[in-house]
């Protein structure tokens, strides 16, 4: 059921990228003079009273809101092992070492890597990170729209980026404890510096 569903999936984003790939090349194939003359045969109404420069402006933002996330995630897939959710995992815990102690600042960096790369590819929380990417983090890029432009299953998202953002402080609280735990026992502690 679920390997149905998956070629199902593929099977539909395939045909989506065909056509918009094909809908791409059609328009990169036009002259500047053959958009505008594409512009001028509209009917007003859908222009929506906008000039030539701020519908083309409108495509391509469009354009680049439907992109871009895919861009991203293929750079993430291809050069490393993270998806967004491992990425960003990665990123905010790192932002957490606080206790300018080199040994104490690396360990939790690798206890960061390790809850980090349990998102990203191989990882045992792959499949959620990827939903978190896919449906928090790429909604959130394009405004709460999906791949289409419509906003289907917004819940979903905020219930899956509320989920991660939850996962992220309890990591935060667990390696802060852990940093300064083992902080105090090397004598790293502000405690201890206020006493000489």
């Amino acid at each position: 059921m679920a390997d149905k569903l998956q070629s199902s999936a593929k099977g539909a984003t395939d045909q989506a990228q065909k056509g918009a790939s094909e809908g791409t090349q059609k328009w990169n194939a036009m002259s500047e003079e053959q958009k505008k003359q594409t512009f001028d045969s509209l009917p007003e109404d859908k222009k929506h009273g906008k000039t030539y420069y701020e519908w083309i402006t409108e495509g391509y933002q469009h354009q680049f809101e439907n992109w871009m996330p895919w861009i991203e995630d293929v750079y993430l897939r291809w050069f490393t092992k993270d998806n967004k959710a491992s990425y960003a995992t990665k990123d905010t815990l790192d932002k957490t070492k606080v206790t300018g102690v080199d040994q104490v600042d690396t360990l939790q960096g690798d206890v960061n890597n390790l809850v980090g790369n349990q998102f990203g590819q191989g990882g045992l929380m792959q499949p959620v990170g990827d939903a978190v990417s896919k449906e928090g983090v790429n909604r959130a890029e394009r405004g709460g729209k999906d791949e289409k432009g419509g906003y289907t299953g917004q819940g979903y998202a905020d219930s899956a980026a509320g989920a991660a953002k939850g996962v992220g402080s309890s990591v935060y609280s667990g390696a802060a404890s852990v940093g300064s735990s083992v902080g105090g026992m090397f004598g790293g502690g502000k405690e201890e510096e206020g006493k000489k």
